[in-house]
């Protein structure tokens, strides 16, 4: 450790959010403290995204192969032979990016200076491992961490997390998932397609927080695959039973319970904000146990500032790391950056998959916006028509007068990569006119963005191909 002072700047965390943070500084030529607990690299490449999505494309196989008949003369067969190879496949992924874009880069920065130990605030800085490191500016990046809802006897259960789940050596016969936003849909939807018998339980639609006419189509695609939803329900207990868990519910008044060899816990996530001082340095929390930030990142404590999942808002990778470009920039050069979510997209990987950028038709109206809106089911893409797959649908919203376009929102077979086309016409202030006359390639996914834009005007059903 260098001596005290001699740091320009103190990152608590190296997941995500703290190698931006430690990164930019040093490319601003900024002296850093990287303080990192645990695995480096944190959540998406451990945890989260990395493994998550190359389990969820390695079981895709085996929904596609039945699906080749919807093509005359085609059959297609796909089993799991040996789930802890398929498994051996993911930790060795995860390994080589770990090294690759963690563990590999320090030594490229001569400027940061890699810490292990726990971090806490304390009157002269912050204390690591029992160590004072002095610094006037510090940036907290400690993540989260999967939160248990609140039903009685959850504690006293053998439950598995979205973590845990993915390191299964053995797949369930039957599992319970509680909690239905994207991790609960993903991988369902993942463990229905290795052969598990799966339940989703929710107190509200699945994905409720998104347009209800995508919600409510993915529920049906799930259902078709032999998910059982029940939406809507409050879980009240569960317990471990000879067989596994069984889970009380309270659905339309009547209780029911549902029973299944394993349940998976997957109702959000909780700001790793324990053992760190930070009420006692004067550092606010939401009530979500987020840390309390502006929207240039600082928090209640002059000269700290936190970015990623900790802040409890906007938690996916990418958005932890602008949001930590945000911070060190405003810590070390003036508050002069803002942090701006208008033109943020986010994607659920199921299958269809879900994306979306921009308000949502229930958002703009909430601001009291006058908007307008257009829906374009999938049967009217060239693309869907032509692979024979026609699940799904695109969503705009735009504002009334102008036509601006304030969101869209899609569920399209493979159609994640076309919402970066709408945040770039929501970034640069296009209109729905504007974005229907843009030239768009024949037979993608994305031209769908063109399509529903033109329905606005036209009954798109009656233009030849490419017509508009």
């Amino acid at each position: 450790m260098r001596a005290r002072g001699l740091y320009d700047l103190a990152v608590i965390g190296a997941g995500s959010a703290g190698f931006s943070a430690a990164i930019t500084a040093a490319e601003l030529g900024a002296r850093v403290a990287l303080i990192g607990h645990g695995t480096i690299g944190g959540t998406c490449v451990n945890t989260g995204c990395v493994p998550s999505k190359n389990l969820i494309r390695a079981t895709e196989p085996l929904h596609c192969a039945a699906a080749a008949a919807r093509f005359g003369g085609i059959r297609g067969e796909a089993r799991v032979e040996d789930w802890p190879a398929v498994k051996r496949g993911k930790d060795a992924l995860v390994d080589a990016l770990r090294r690759a874009k963690y563990i590999d880069l320090l030594p490229a920065y001569d400027s940061i200076a890699y810490i292990e130990g726990r971090a806490r605030f304390s009157d002269g800085g912050i204390i690591v491992g029992g160590r004072p490191l002095k610094t006037d500016k510090v940036i907290v990046a400690t993540g989260a961490s999967p939160a248990l809802p609140p039903i009685r006897g959850i504690e006293g259960v053998p439950y598995l997390t979205s973590t845990t789940a993915l390191e299964l050596d053995r797949l369930p016969q039957s599992l319970l998932m509680i909690g239905g936003g994207y991790i609960g849909c993903e991988l369902g939807q993942l463990f229905v397609r290795v052969g598990a018998r799966v339940t989703i339980v929710d107190i509200v639609p699945i994905l409720s927080g998104g347009e209800p006419e995508i919600s409510t189509a993915l529920a049906g695609y799930l259902r078709e695959e032999g998910i059982v939803l029940h939406e809507s329900v409050r879980p009240t207990a569960i317990r471990e039973t000879a067989r596994g868990v069984a889970l009380d519910i309270l659905a339309d008044g009547r209780s029911e319970t549902i029973e299944a060899e394993q349940v998976l816990v997957s109702t959000g996530r909780r700001p790793n904000t324990a053992g760190l001082g930070l009420e006692e340095a004067g550092i606010e929390l939401l009530p979500n146990g987020g840390v309390k930030v502006d929207d240039h990142m600082r928090t209640t404590r002059a000269g700290t500032y936190a970015a990623g999942d900790v802040t409890g808002r906007d938690q996916f990778v990418y958005m932890a790391a602008y949001g930590a470009r945000i911070a060190t920039q405003n810590a070390l050069n003036g508050d002069g950056r803002r942090y701006d979510t208008t033109a943020m997209p986010y994607v659920v990987f199921t299958d269809p998959q879900v994306a979306s950028v921009g308000l949502t038709e229930a958002q703009a109206r909430g601001q009291g916006l006058s908007v307008k809106t257009s829906i374009l089911p999938l049967d009217q893409v060239p693309r869907a028509l032509a692979v024979r797959d026609t699940r799904g649908l695109f969503k705009l919203v735009a504002e009334a007068g102008s036509g601006k376009l304030l969101g869209a929102h899609l569920l399209a077979p493979e159609g994640a990569d076309s919402i970066q086309t709408a945040a770039l016409a929501i970034k640069g202030g296009l209109t729905v006119g504007e974005l229907a006359e843009t030239i768009f390639p024949y037979l993608t996914t994305v031209e769908g963005l063109k399509l529903t834009a033109q329905s606005f005007q036209k009954d798109v059903a009656k233009l030849s191909c490419c017509t508009g």
